[in-house]
């Protein structure tokens, strides 16, 4: 049985899963050299050991050594009111969101951020993409956050200047605290910049067009959020006379530094101009099913060869669940109809959740798959589990039988920030009871305006009438 005292914590480690997950599938007899935080070596376990005679292989029985899930799309500072967005109809963004955000100072941004980092690696993440802040005072709170907590994070700085039309000083401090940002972040080890639009109309078509530009020559993303639901589609129409996406292009802004947030409704055109684009795209099933009006056909977009990976949107931080979500809406939506039994197979969705999600994060070269040369964020999965007995198909069972309480321990960089779902150098517990405090605190001064009451309250009042 292995424990957390099998793995050293300063030098080079080689580690012997029963199975390692390279990205044409599952392989047995591998080892693995981790090595500075990275894989130094990747290959048979007897051509490994034989090139490093000095080593005592970690030996990994019945475990599963697997590339850490990528969640292409979330919201850090949004934890403090995960279930108040529950059976709300889809702009719960105007509704929820927006108002608690804007009341966080930078410590509560930290502490909201360091729990949702939390729960992201409890749930099998080793890297999130942050679509960016409300917070004022909170950027800089977010990627300490990211830091501390251990998590791999590509962190967007909202850019939107749409409420400050014609202020050419306003719109030039926006581009060159972007810049500053992009530069300050460079060589951060763990948080990546990026730089983010919440929604197109919410920027001008030359801050969209430069912002896109920017991103662009420094090779990072530019996140937004595209035709997530009709009141989105609608609300471009009134306020810019084109569709989210169209307004993208027709600005200069759709390009292959883009990764777009949802684009669950798509007309053929605008599917035509995302895939001459190269942009990348986040497919968020969960969040599909709890607030949007359609999904995504993730599988068009692999067949056109459009980058893609998949998103939690802040909604539950559960790796596992969400590969399972989204094949299952996949399966629900497009495969049914039209009798696709596969819905492109248990491997589209590993792929998606991790070296193909790393791409669309822009992160290719940097993590997403056991390959020397990447950083080492893996997880250690425990195989000895009455579902997967017996195993057929590994792939296809962790997407549909996978579950987070499997997940032994989590590595980034090398580091191991998870044992058994707790972290190993700072205490979880602490934070959380500073979280209660605080969370409540500001859940009450936020002009939060829901449709529907808590579920208890909304039971009885159905009952009563």
């Amino acid at each position: 049985m292995i424990s957390r005292d099998s793995f050293h914590t300063t030098g080079p480690m080689l580690l012997a899963p029963e199975w390692l997950m390279l990205p044409d599938g599952p392989h047995p007899d591998m080892a693995v050299l981790v090595q500075d935080g990275r894989f130094a070596a990747v290959g048979p376990l007897q051509e490994v050991q034989a090139a490093h005679p000095g080593l005592q292989p970690v030996v990994l029985a019945k475990h599963l050594l697997m590339p850490g899930l990528i969640d292409t799309h979330t919201h850090l500072t949004q934890s403090f009111g995960k279930a108040l967005a529950f059976g709300e109809p889809s702009e719960i963004f105007r509704r929820i969101w927006v108002p608690m955000e804007q009341v966080l100072d930078a410590d509560a941004a930290y502490l909201s951020a360091k729990l949702s980092a939390f729960e992201s690696l409890r749930g099998g993440f080793t890297t999130v993409v942050d679509a960016g802040t409300r917070s004022e005072a909170g950027l800089e709170g977010v990627a300490s956050a990211a830091r501390d907590a251990g998590i791999r994070c590509v962190l967007g700085m909202i850019c939107n200047d749409a409420a400050i039309e014609g202020d050419e000083a306003a719109a030039r401090r926006i581009l060159d605290g972007a810049a500053g940002f992009i530069s300050r972040l460079e060589h951060d080890p763990l948080v990546h910049p990026s730089l983010a639009i919440s929604i197109p109309e919410a920027a001008t078509d030359r801050m969209l067009r430069d912002v896109a530009a920017l991103t662009r020559e420094s090779g990072r993303r530019f996140q937004t959020h595209v035709n997530e639901h009709l009141a989105a589609v609608e609300r471009s129409l009134v306020a810019r006379g084109l569709r989210p996406l169209e307004l993208l292009h027709a600005c200069g802004a759709l390009n292959e530094s883009a990764l777009l947030a949802h684009a669950t409704l798509l007309t053929p055109r605008e599917i035509g101009l995302l895939r001459d684009s190269g942009a990348a795209v986040a497919y968020n099933p969960v969040a599909s099913a709890w607030k949007g009006n359609a999904v995504l056909d993730a599988g068009l977009l692999g067949m056109l060869g459009v980058p893609f990976g998949l998103g939690t949107d802040g909604t539950r931080a559960d790796g596992f669940r969400l590969m399972d979500a989204a094949e299952a809406t996949q399966r629900l939506t497009h495969g049914l109809a039209n009798g696709d039994s596969s819905c492109g197979g248990g491997w589209l969705w590993l792929d998606h959740a991790t070296h193909l999600g790393a791409s669309a994060a822009g992160l290719g070269t940097v993590t997403g798959a056991i390959t020397t040369g990447l950083a080492a964020d893996f997880l250690l999965v425990d195989l000895d589990v009455p579902e997967f007995m017996p195993s057929w198909d590994l792939s296809w069972e962790l997407v549909r039988f996978g579950n987070r309480d499997q997940i032994s321990a989590v590595f980034v960089n090398g580091s191991m920030r998870l044992w058994k779902g707790w972290p190993t150098d700072w205490d979880a517990r602490a934070l959380m009871r500073e979280v209660a405090a605080v969370a409540r605190r500001d859940v009450q001064r936020a002009p939060i305006q829901r449709v529907h009451p808590v579920a208890d309250v909304h039971r009885a009042r159905q009952q009563g009438a």
